[in-house]
């Protein structure tokens, strides 16, 4: 079963709100966003998450270690003087619900130990940047996120003593608390240590972790620090917990405006229904994503308007026979094999906001996006306790803990 301890953590040393200084996860941060909080304070974590390139190509991530090394000697982060856990609390919906998880250094598995099991697969080139930045810097800089499945956990974190907090743009109060009480912390880790941990975000993080531990290893390093990673946990419960789908934005080749009508639809026509519904205008996107939800299929947003994707049931039977049954059912599985191949030469980004993706394609932007709907709490839990792995980008756990809270040093061996 997966450990779970206490670390000393690495946090802003002046003032109590972090909004200014606080950043999303580096994988949710656009270049417009990037912009806007290194504008927000001099100190903001994007600085360290995802740092730029000086005089030479690829120095960013020395550079991101440079100034991880001035802001501790100028004392603008200091180290908690003990080892603790931490409290986290994010309020959301306008007070109505909020997730209540603790931070802490997780023990990273030995292969088939089962004691974490990842949900999602991974892209190569974010695991390498994550790399190079793990080498440079030796910092957990945020935290992956981990779903328990041991009941009660909840009842057992504290969250009376306050450190910080901080307020994102959608409202969200992020609070940090210290848990310092031996038997608080000991209640904590026998509860985490009792089952197997899903691992719901931060599969890049937690495959960089395991192979900078493994590199270290074979390089003959005694490093403690480096067999661990900040964890954020939260109890895998209905009321903890928040899905939302991450859709798809299609770039088409050059050559998909040749001939009449819309070539990508043509496309998807082989392998879909395609049900016209109405011009692409918010109202219409999200009448669009109810019916999706109704008739459990995907959506379409293009120059046309927007439409409903419906499979061809043998089609998608046959495409889907190979998955396990809690991948299969999944938006993101029928995607991957039934719609891709039918993109051949487009490229895909992902973006969880529907309103958002069809605005982008109104602008010219994208091509076109996909609409997905999201996946289920029992779901997720499914296919992590069958060891099967979802298609990438097929989850998005909202709201996502802050960057800048607090940082974990890998100097750091609990």
């Amino acid at each position: 079963m997966p450990d779970f301890f206490p670390f000393a953590g690495i946090r802003y040393s002046n003032g109590a709100d972090l909004s200014a200084r606080a950043a999303p996860p580096y994988d949710v941060i656009d270049e417009e966003q990037r912009a806007a909080l290194e504008a927000a304070h001099p100190q903001n974590a994007v600085r360290l998450i995802l740092p730029r390139d000086g005089a030479v190509e690829g120095d960013r991530y020395s550079r991101a270690a440079s100034t991880y090394a001035t802001w501790c000697a100028d004392g603008v982060l200091v180290a908690d003087p003990e080892p603790r856990f931490y409290g986290y609390r994010m309020t959301f919906d306008g007070g109505r619900r909020h997730t209540i998880g603790v931070l802490g250094a997780l023990t990273l598995p030995e292969p088939g130990d089962g004691s974490v099991l990842p949900h999602e697969r991974t892209l190569p080139k974010a695991k390498s940047d994550r790399l190079a930045l793990l080498q440079a810097t030796r910092l957990n800089l945020d935290p992956i996120w981990g779903l328990s499945l041991t009941e009660g956990l909840t009842a057992a974190i504290d969250t009376t003593r306050e450190l910080g907090r901080c307020s994102d743009e959608d409202g969200t109060i992020h609070t940090l608390f210290a848990i310092d009480d031996p038997a608080a912390q000991t209640a904590i880790r026998d509860a985490i240590r009792s089952t197997p941990l899903v691992l719901a975000d931060g599969h890049h993080r937690f495959e960089t972790a395991l192979a900078y531990r493994d590199e270290r290893r074979r390089a003959g390093t005694a490093d403690p620090g480096a067999d661990a990673i900040m964890a954020f946990v939260v109890e895998l419960a209905d009321d903890q917990l928040r899905i939302e789908p991450i859709h798809r934005l299609v770039h088409g080749p050059a050559d998909w405006g040749a001939g009449t009508g819309s070539p990508l639809r043509q496309r998807l026509a082989a392998s879909f229904e395609v049900i016209p519904a109405g011009p692409n205008t918010p109202e219409a996107v999200a009448r669009l994503v109810g019916s999706m939800r109704a008739n459990g299929s995907l959506g379409l947003v293009d120059a046309e308007g927007v439409a409903l994707l419906v499979a061809d049931p043998g089609t998608a039977a046959r495409a889907l026979a190979c998955e396990p049954a809690p991948v299969a059912g999944t938006d993101a599985a029928l995607f991957e094999t039934v719609a891709v191949p039918l993109l051949e030469g487009a490229t895909i980004e992902y973006r969880h906001d529907a309103i958002g993706v069809a605005a982008l394609v109104a602008k010219g932007v994208a091509d076109a996006a996909l609409l997905l709907r999201p996946v289920s709490v029992a779901d997720t839990r499914a296919a992590a306790i069958a060891g099967a792995r979802m298609p990438q980008k097929t989850t998005f756990f909202a709201p996502k803990p802050r960057t800048g809270m607090v940082f974990r040093s890998l100097g750091e061996s609990g």
